[in-house]
Parts: C-alpha cells; structure tokens; sequence
C-alpha cells in the first residue's frame, strides 16, 4: 500500500512538472556497465570488443602472441589449397582493399593511417623488392590484455588489435616487416557476419565458426613474444646473450609465463 501511494505521488508531481522527467531512463550496470545516470564509467570502446569499466579492472598485464599459421593447430585459419584464398590473411587483405571496410595503421599507436596503395606495397613487395604470395604471410600477431573483471568475477583475455607480419624469410632474409595493425573492435564488427571468412573444422565442414568465434573460443596456438615488463623488451631479448641457445629458452621461458598466468587463475579460485 505504502508503494502504491508512493507511485501515486511521484505521477502527480510529474504531471504537475514539479520534478523534472527525464526521457533517458537509467539502465541496472548488471545489464549495461556504461548504463546512464549517476553510475557512468569509462571504457575502452575503440580498440576493445568487450565491455569492461576500466574501474572494475582489479588485475591486468599486457600480452603480445604470435599464431604461425602453419602449426598444424591452426591450419583451420591458415586456409585450404596452396594459395590460402579462404585464410585469415587473405580475407583480411580483401576486407581492406576489396570492401574498403577495415581500416589499417603503419604504427600500434594508431597514429598514422595506411593508404590502401601502401598496405598493398607492404603487403606483397618485399625487402628486395620481388613480390609474394598471401600463403608466405603465416604470422599474425596480436595483443591483448589479461585482465580480473571484478564485476563478472571473471578472468578475461581482452584482445587490442592484431598486427600482420611479414617473416624474415619471406622478407628476403632482411627482417620480419610490419605490413598493418588493425582495432580488434574493427575485425570483429566486420567478420562477425561474414558469409565465407570462417575458422574452418576439417572434421566437420558443416560447423565452422565465425573469426570472433574462433577467437573468443581460443581456438588456436600462440606463442607470447612479450608482456609488460620496465624494459618493454621482447622475451627472447631477455635471454642471456652468451646462452648456447637463446631461441629455446625464449621459447621455455615464453611457456613458464603461460603456465603462471594458468596457475594465477587456479589460486585465484582456491580459497
């Protein structure tokens, strides 16, 4: 009853225009975390397509992978025929300069953006000028965040953007290239209905996935180069120089992040 007439009074004061009526209801954070209201909270929305309010984020470490195409792991990405037609690199090349939808920066700060004359050059001109095929393109890095959403009490990896590389030897032996980077929010808002670009199941053609699926399932290998650390140095540049093999051990070493980022979830929950 007491409700009731409480209803009844906030509709008579409406009605009479003593309070203001606002045409934007607030929305419960369950719901929208950035709902509005007196409870609006910043959120990365350019690169990230996640939404997690930057003040819910308790814990979060910066991680740089590589996915080598041709691990057999992730042939389902890689593509089918020698060309690679139908793999993440060409459809991300066709997206670019076909569809003109994805747009692509020479830096990760996203700085300067590439032309689509220059992200062809780099594309398929290397160092010494010969040109390449897209199946020679089997590097596709990315970053992302490893982050505690105190919210969902969940722990997420939050993907920033992803870099295509050109490898050293496909390069002429000059140094791998940096052909593009590209907003994580951008490819997943541009493949997420895609018709053909799809993580190919060789097992079972009838079900692939689509990229963001495939992506958010975490069906693929990578291999961390780097994460944050005060020097912003490469994992294999924190091996010793004098180590008989410094590929290996950063290697190992790369491996030793990834099972205490494991065992860091695993103690999380524990208690």
């Amino acid at each position: 009853m007491k409700r009731f007439v409480q209803n009844i009074l906030m509709a008579l004061l409406l009605a009479f225009g003593l309070i203001p009526f606002s045409s934007t209801a607030q929305v419960a954070t369950s719901v929208n975390p950035s709902g509005f209201g007196d409870r609006q909270f910043s959120m990365d929305t350019v690169f990230s397509a996640r939404r997690i309010r930057d003040d819910d984020k308790m814990y979060q470490i910066s991680v740089w992978r590589r996915i080598d195409l041709r691990e057999k792991y992730n042939l389902s990405l890689y593509g089918q025929g020698d060309n690679k037609a139908n793999g993440i690199v060409n459809q991300i090349y066709k997206a670019v300069v076909d569809e003109n939808a994805l747009e692509v920066f020479a830096d990760d700060e996203f700085t300067r953006p590439l032309s689509i004359a220059e992200f062809q050059d780099n594309y398929w001109i290397s160092a010494n000028g010969d040109s390449i095929f897209s199946k020679q393109l089997y590097y596709l890095d990315f970053k992302e965040d490893f982050v505690f959403d105190r919210h969902h009490s969940d722990l997420v990896f939050d993907i920033k953007y992803i870099e295509l590389v050109m490898p050293s030897q496909t390069n002429s032996n000059a140094g791998q290239k940096s052909i593009a980077f590209i907003r994580y929010k951008d490819f997943v808002n541009y493949f997420k209905n895609h018709p053909t670009a799809r993580w190919i199941n060789f097992q079972n053609i009838s079900k692939s996935l689509t990229y963001d699926e495939a992506f958010e399932s975490r069906l693929f290998r990578s291999v961390v180069r780097r994460y944050s650390n005060p020097d912003n140095a490469l994992i294999a540049d924190l091996v010793h120089p004098d180590h008989p093999n410094p590929e290996m051990q950063a290697y190992l070493n790369a491996l030793e992040f990834e099972y205490k980022l494991l065992e860091f979830e695993n103690f999380l929950w524990e208690w």
